[in-house]
């Protein structure tokens, strides 16, 4: 075989899986993405009143003196929204180490009281490991049907894709987008995301790591 061709057939070796990679990405970055966009909101006068928020958990830091805006404007948006009576209730869910040291909820819980938010109106589940977990058990454990999510811009249409496999009725809110340059690795990230949790939801059937005991929140209708 001349050295021609078999750079020909190296290429196309290499190309058609290439092009396979590119199409599953993009196709399910469209679906997650178009399915959702109707009904996520950026200003809170503009998004309808419910019972209960799920507010997405992560780190309060990224480095040992160093804030993180995510967290920062994901609290921030949570809070502006229980004070306009958009929501009642705020669930924060979030990963939690047995040993105490490392404990989002803990975390969101204490910056939601410090912005006003009694703590009484504030439910903390320390088993969302991965937005999935928290989504799900969201209504198999605490029994919220009809919820608003709470995270970053690029984050939310993931938890509401995951919302309606699960047959939960939710609308999506985010404050301040984080600038791109301390955001770029986090929305890297999320194309990979949003086609893992296609793959779980249709091809995998994946549940949460942890479900346990259902501890219902209740509160009135808006």
């Amino acid at each position: 075989m001349s050295r021609k061709r078999k750079h020909s057939s190296l290429y196309w070796l290499l190309f058609w899986p290439a092009l396979a990679v590119v199409v599953v990405v993009a196709g399910c970055n469209l679906w997650v993405v178009l399915s959702t966009q109707g009904r996520i909101y950026r200003t809170v006068d503009s998004i309808e009143a419910r019972p209960a928020a799920l507010v997405l958990g992560t780190t309060r830091k990224i480095g040992p003196d160093q804030a993180n805006p995510h967290f920062d404007n994901r609290l921030a948006a949570a809070a502006a929204l229980y004070h306009a009576g958009k929501v009642s209730h705020l669930l924060v869910s979030g990963h939690r180490e047995a040993s105490g040291y490392y404990d989002e909820p803990r975390d969101m819980t204490a910056r939601l009281v410090e912005l006003g938010v009694p703590a009484g109106a504030i439910t903390a589940d320390g088993a969302g490991i991965r937005t999935l977990d928290s989504v799900v058990r969201a209504k198999r454990v605490y029994g919220l049907e009809r919820i608003t999510v709470i995270s970053d811009d690029f984050h939310v249409s993931r938890a509401l894709f995951i919302a309606d496999r699960e047959g939960i009725d939710g609308v999506a809110f985010h404050g301040e987008a984080v600038d791109l340059p301390h955001s770029v690795r986090a929305r890297t990230r999320e194309y990979l995301a949003r086609v893992k949790a296609v793959m779980d939801l249709y091809l995998l059937h994946a549940e949460p790591i942890l479900l346990g005991e259902r501890h219902t929140i209740v509160v009135g209708d808006s």
